[in-house]
C-alpha cells in the first residue's frame, strides 16, 4: 500500500533530496542583546573546487557585526573549509538564521536553518543612572533619481539643438550654392573661395587640388551635362571632344590639352603623392581658370523650345520631392542619434539590465507588475494569490493502474509549463481509506517527476515550513539542468515545493523558474507568503 501511495505522489510531487555537504554550527542559542553569536559553516571539497560563501548585512533576523577569514585545512587530497561569522541582534525575542546559499562549483547548497533566542539585559535601576529620550533630530531628505531624468532630458535637448544647427547650416550651403544663376558664375565664386582657404600655402596640397579639379568637373557636369564627377581624366577628355564634335562647339586642342594635363596632376597628387613646386600650382590654377572660360565661350546659346518649359517642371519636381526626402532623413537620424544618446546615458547611470528590463521588456517583470489574482483551489482548498488565474489540469490519464481505487478525490491547477519563464502548480489528493503520510518521504520520490521531463543534475534540500496561519508542512527547494528545445542549450532552473498532509489527502504547491530570475525570485516570495490553509478540524 505504501509503494502504491509513493508511486502517486511522484506523479504528483516534484521535490528534491541530496547527500548534506553543509555543515552548520552556532556557538550559543541563547545569549544577551548585542552579544555575538559565532557562526561555523563547514564543507570538504576536492582541491580544484571553487567554493562562494555568502556575504551580506543580514542572515534572517541576525546582523553580521563581523566577517573571519575562511580557515582551510588539508585533509589528504582534500581541503576543508572553515566559514566564520559574528552575527548578533539588539532586540530581544527569538529569531532564525535561514538556510545560507554556498556555491560549490557554481551550483548551490544550504546550510541548516538555526533557531537562537536573545534575551534582555537586566538593569538595576537603584545602581544605573537613567536619562531621557532624546529629542528628535529631522534628517535631510535624500535626493531622489529625478536628476536621472532631468539629465536624460538635457541630454535629448541638447543633441536636438546641435543637429538642427548641422541640418540649417547644410540647408544655408545648400541654398549658397542654388543661388548662383549660371554655372560660370557658380564656379567663379567656389575658384576665389578657394584661393582665399590658401590650402597649398598651408602644404595642404592635396586637398586644393581635389577641390579645385572638383570645381573644374562640376562646372562641365551642369554646363555640358555629361558625368564629369564620375568620369576618369581619360574618359571626361574624350567625352568633352565628342559633345564639341556633336554640338559644333568651338573648342580648341590647346584647352582640352591644358584641362587633361591639370587633371593628370591632380591624378599624381591625390594617388601618387606627388608633391608640385609653388610655380607648377599657380600654373595648374590658370589652366583650370582658363578651360572654365574657354568651355564657357564655347557653349553655343540654347533657344528655348516651348515644350521644355514642362520638362523643366518636371525636373523642378523631382529636385523637390529629392530634398524632401534629405529633409525627411536627416530628422529621422537626428531622432535616432538622440535616442541612441539618451539609451546611453540611461545604461551609464541605471544600468544594461534596466534598460533591458524596462524598454525591451521581461517576462517575469511584467508578471510581477500585472494584476495579481487571489483565489481557492482544490479540496481540501488551498487560499494562493498569482499573477495570472490557474487552469485545471486532468491528471486521470498519468494514474498507475489500479492506484485509482485508492483515490477519493485529485484535483490540479496550473499556469505556464516545465521550460517556461515561470510556473506554478497547485494540486490537491484525498484517498479513500485513512493512511499515515511521510512528507519527508513523498518529497523523496517526487524527484522522479523531474528526472521524467528531462530534469538533470539535480541539487535539492527539504525542511519545515509553516504558514502564516499556523498550518505546518513541508518546503523543498534546489536546482535542475534542463535542455531548451528551441536554443538547443542547457539552462539552469529553481524549483521550490510546499506539501502539506491534511484530511487524509496531500495539498501541494510547486513553483519553477529559470535560476536567477530576481523578478521570478519576488513573485515566487510573494506567491509563497500568500498562501492559506485551513487547519485540520475547521
Amino acid at each position: 500500500m505504501k509503494k502504491q501511495l509513493f508511486y502517486i505522489l511522484l506523479l504528483l510531487v516534484g521535490c528534491n533530496a541530496f547527500a548534506q555537504q553543509i555543515t552548520t554550527k552556532i556557538d550559543k542559542t541563547k545569549n544577551k542583546i548585542g552579544a555575538q553569536f559565532n557562526l561555523t559553516l563547514r564543507t570538504t571539497v576536492d582541491t580544484n573546487t571553487e567554493v562562494v560563501f555568502p556575504r551580506s548585512t543580514n542572515f534572517g533576523g541576525m546582523e553580521v557585526i563581523r566577517d573571519f577569514v575562511i580557515d582551510t585545512i588539508k585533509k589528504d587530497d582534500k581541503y576543508e573549509l572553515i566559514k566564520k561569522y559574528g552575527l548578533a541582534q539588539f532586540d530581544s525575542g527569538k529569531y532564525s538564521v535561514p538556510p545560507l546559499k554556498i556555491l560549490i562549483n557554481k551550483q548551490p547548497f544550504y546550510s541548516d536553518k538555526l533557531e537562537v533566542e536573545v534575551s534582555n539585559i537586566k538593569v538595576d535601576t537603584l545602581k544605573q543612572k537613567m536619562y531621557d529620550i532624546k529629542s528628535i533630530v529631522e534628517v535631510e531628505q535624500p535626493i531622489g533619481s529625478w536628476w536621472i531624468y532631468l539629465l536624460i532630458l538635457l541630454a535629448i535637448i541638447g543633441i536636438g539643438f546641435l543637429v538642427y544647427k548641422l541640418i540649417k547650416r547644410y540647408q544655408i550651403k545648400k541654398l549658397d550654392a542654388e543661388i548662383y544663376k549660371t554655372p560660370i558664375e557658380k564656379a567663379t565664386s567656389l575658384l576665389k573661395n578657394l584661393e582665399n582657404k590658401q590650402l597649398w600655402q598651408k602644404g595642404e596640397i592635396k586637398s586644393y587640388y581635389v577641390e579645385l579639379t572638383d570645381i573644374a568637373r562640376n562646372y562641365i557636369e551642369e554646363e555640358i551635362q555629361i558625368p564629369a564627377m564620375e568620369s576618369t581624366t581619360t574618359e571626361l577628355i574624350t567625352a568633352l571632344r565628342n559633345v564639341a564634335r556633336r554640338k559644333n562647339m568651338k573648342l580648341s586642342k590647346e584647352t582640352l590639352i591644358n584641362l587633361e594635363k591639370v587633371l593628370k596632376q591632380a591624378d599624381l597628387v591625390k594617388f601618387a603623392k606627388v608633391q608640385p613646386l609653388d610655380f607648377e600650382i599657380e600654373e595648374d590654377k590658370k589652366r583650370i581658370v582658363t578651360s572654365i572660360v574657354r568651355i564657357h565661350e564655347a557653349v553655343p546659346e540654347v533657344v528655348v523650345d516651348p515644350g521644355d518649359s514642362a520638362l523643366d517642371e518636371l525636373l523642378k519636381q523631382k529636385l523637390l520631392k529629392k530634398k524632401r526626402q534629405k529633409r525627411i532623413l536627416l530628422s529621422i537620424v537626428a531622432v535616432v542619434i538622440a535616442f541612441l544618446a539618451a539609451i546611453t546615458i540611461l545604461i551609464a547611470v541605471k544600468g544594461l539590465d534596466y534598460v533591458k528590463d524596462n524598454f525591451l521588456g521581461h517576462p517575469t517583470k511584467e508578471l510581477l507588475e500585472g494584476e495579481w489574482v487571489k483565489s481557492e483551489y482544490g479540496n481540501p482548498p488551498i487560499t494562493i494569490e498569482t499573477p495570472k488565474v490557474l487552469k485545471r489540469t486532468d491528471l486521470s490519464k498519468s494514474i498507475p493502474e489500479g492506484a485509482g481505487a485508492m483515490i477519493k478525490g485529485m484535483q490540479a491547477f496550473t499556469y505556464g509549463s516545465f521550460l517556461d519563464n515561470f510556473s506554478v502548480t497547485v494540486s490537491t489528493l484525498t484517498y479513500k481509506q485513512q493512511m499515515q503520510i511521510d512528507l519527508a518521504k513523498g518529497m523523496e520520490s517526487g524527484i522522479h517527476v523531474f528526472e521524467s521531463k528531462g530534469a538533470k543534475n539535480i541539487l535539492s534540500d527539504q525542511q519545515e515550513f509553516e504558514t502564516k496561519d499556523g498550518v505546518s508542512g513541508r518546503k523543498g527547494f534546489g536546482t535542475f539542468s534542463v535542455i531548451d528545445p528551441i536554443q538547443q542549450k542547457s539552462i539552469r532552473m529553481y524549483f521550490e515545493i510546499l506539501l502539506f498532509g491534511q484530511e487524509n489527502g496531500l495539498q501541494q504547491i510547486i513553483i519553477v523558474h529559470e535560476e536567477g530570475d530576481k523578478y521570478a525570485e519576488q513573485i515566487s516570495e510573494r506567491v509563497l507568503k500568500s498562501v492559506e490553509l485551513k487547519k485540520s478540524g475547521e
